[in-house]
């Protein structure tokens, strides 16, 4: 069972520049993925509430910011993360989703988007669990991808906050 309670006051001093939060379904993610997810959401809800001087400006945090109410969409965006954890048995930390009502479909995703997070998703799991790349990326066609609980899915190319550069797998 992972415990995200025991390690995430290590994970700020350890975390990785490269925040990611996914706009696909957080059940595409493999353990590792889902664990670094939550992280990730969490470091984004201290960032969003002022309680961090850095990652400010990071443009994964663009739509967040432009919800009307940031700290419910964050923790929404959280809320579902840990549904899936649960899910899987994995025991994180509830207390660190603040209790509000919980938003679904209310911030707009771009197909070209969730296009692109898959397959930048298939490509991280080709190299680290191969089981999962198999269950994810040659069952699924690309239409058929879910995203996150919290976005809506639209019509476009890859959303202009992402950091392009297109995987292919």
């Amino acid at each position: 069972m992972v415990n995200a309670c025991y390690f995430l006051s290590f994970c700020f001093f350890f975390y990785n520049n490269l925040m990611r939060l996914w706009s696909i379904h957080p059940s595409y993610l493999d353990p590792q993925g889902l664990v670094a997810l939550w992280r990730e959401a969490l470091l984004a809800k201290s960032v969003l509430e002022g309680k961090t001087k850095g990652y400010k400006n990071h443009p994964q945090l663009i739509r967040f910011k432009n919800y009307k109410e940031p700290l419910i969409a964050i923790n929404s965006y959280l809320h579902y993360i840990l549904i899936e954890a649960k899910r899987r048995g994995y025991n994180f930390c509830e207390e660190k989703v603040e209790k509000v009502y919980f938003l679904r479909g209310v911030i707009p995703v771009t197909k070209g988007q969730l296009e692109f997070e898959f397959k930048h998703l298939c490509n991280k799991l080709k190299g680290r669990d191969e089981d999962w790349f198999d269950n994810i990326c040659r069952v699924l066609e690309i239409k058929q991808i879910e995203p996150h609980p919290l976005f809506y899915v639209v019509d476009g190319e890859i959303e202009e906050w992402e950091k392009v550069k297109v995987p292919d797998f």
